[in-house]
């Protein structure tokens, strides 16, 4: 390997865990009956069943077109997806395709082992004009660097009980965080509660404060410098934390859940207000006694403690969020994985995604079909209010530091009132582990 890929590999590899690499096809020649396409999707664990069906039915379209077979691995956290990622670009084998979250796209463009789009490889799978703009616009560090082929989009809203706010006094969603707060402590009585909030999701809780500390004016990256000991950062922890363990306004047994428990418990219809969601929420509300008393709403884009975003702040509604598909540089089956895209991209497959999950498609064509969805205008806001998180290979690392300051402070949530000396002190150790990663990252 050369010294390039292992530079850029240390920034990859700073939180991950050594485990064995992924099993690729080593068979040469591209395309054909006989072959194995190896593709690493992240599990669905709210809708498993549907997910394996759904697995099934690509592998027979595609063994159908191609004569070849897909075989499908998972994984389940931030952390083993950034393990994925490191133990194959080491091994120089492993999946042939990846589809990995957006934040990761900049963490595997940083190892040089992707292959870049140019305008033949974008044609194969139909032209770069079939997908929506903007899910292009964390593919890569400028247009000609693009490893990243857009697959779903996931624009970040809240869902709220139209029904529960109503009876309340509560004439609209709040806008900012501190209204947020006070609506909560409105609904929250008995056995009701205000917000439903996923505190164990492996991928929840960092967002939250990437968006209050964005909305205060405090990138999290600014160029090489991580800016994760800013006041703003702080405070967005103490009011993430403080919803639980100072305003009693969620289920204590929320320190437990991940996101598709969160969205069990707002489905039975004694919460107010669920963070934190994606139209993938859809079909389970539908199926929950919330069914028809629910509604979607943009999150609040305005910091905590204030009335109004300051004059740096930025209108984040949401990351720029989805997925991505990219294809392994090391990879034998290179004009098969592009076959496999171009399936699983088109306009047909990508409606029948939608109705399946619930992400909004990449493709622009299959998008346009459901604008005239009003349950969706929130979400559509949320997608042009979407702002990207840095394009740094650093970022996964980031995230995770961000993350386990979360996971640190879950066993104190029921407790009361966090410590703010301990809060600190964690926060200062992912500063630390933020800024080792940025100084290594290119």
């Amino acid at each position: 390997m050369n010294a390039k890929r292992l530079t850029a590999l240390a920034a990859v590899t700073a939180l991950a865990l050594g485990v064995a690499a992924c099993g690729g096809d080593d068979e040469g020649g591209e395309g054909g009956a006989g072959k194995t396409l190896n593709v690493l999707i992240g599990a669905n664990t709210q809708y498993p069943d549907e997910f394996q069906a759904w697995q099934k039915d690509i592998s027979a379209k595609f063994k159908a077109a191609t004569g070849a077979e897909v075989k499908f691995e998972t994984f389940a956290s931030a952390n083993d997806e950034l393990t994925k990622i490191q133990t194959s670009v080491v091994s120089g084998s492993g999946p042939d395709v990846y589809a990995v979250g957006t934040t990761f796209t900049p963490t595997a463009y940083s190892t040089g082992a992707f292959v870049k789009m140019g305008d033949e490889e974008w044609q194969k799978i139909g032209g770069k004009e079939k997908f929506n703009p903007a899910t292009l616009g964390i593919s890569g560090p400028d247009e000609q660097n693009q490893v990243g082929i857009p697959w779903v989009s996931r624009p970040f809203v809240m869902a709220y009980n139209t029904d529960l706010l109503k009876a309340a006094g509560i004439e609209k969603p709040a806008t900012t965080w501190d209204e947020l707060t006070a609506h909560a402590k409105q609904l929250t009585k008995g056995d009701q509660y205000g917000l439903a909030i996923a505190y164990k999701d492996n991928f929840d809780p960092w967002k939250f404060v990437w968006g209050m500390s964005t909305q205060a004016g405090n990138p999290l990256v600014d160029g090489k410098t991580a800016k994760l000991q800013d006041p703003a950062v702080q405070k967005a922890y103490q009011t993430y934390f403080g919803w639980l363990a100072s305003d009693k306004v969620v289920d204590p047994a929320a320190v437990g859940w991940t996101n598709p428990q969160a969205v069990a418990a707002f489905a039975k219809g004694k919460t107010g207000y669920f963070l934190l969601t994606t139209t993938t929420a859809t079909n389970s509300l539908d199926q929950g006694a919330v069914k028809g008393k629910w509604k979607f709403a943009l999150l609040p884009t305005v910091p905590p403690g204030a009335t109004s975003r300051p004059a740096n702040g930025v209108e984040a509604a949401s990351i720029l969020s989805g997925d991505n598909l990219l294809i392994a540089d090391y990879s034998k089956n290179k004009d098969l994985a592009l076959e496999y895209v171009k399936l699983v991209t088109d306009q047909d497959a990508q409606l029948d995604y939608y109705k399946k999950f619930g992400n909004l498609p990449a493709n622009a064509a299959a998008l346009q079909t459901l604008a005239s969805d009003p349950q969706l205008e929130p979400v559509t806001e949320a997608a042009k209010k979407s702002v990207a998180t840095p394009f740094t290979g650093a970022w996964a690392d980031i995230q995770l530091a961000l993350t386990n300051v979360a996971v640190q402070t879950l066993p104190e949530l029921t407790k009361g009132p966090i410590n703010t000396g301990q809060l600190d002190s964690r926060i200062a150790d992912a500063q630390k582990a933020a800024q080792s990663s940025l100084d290594r990252a290119k």
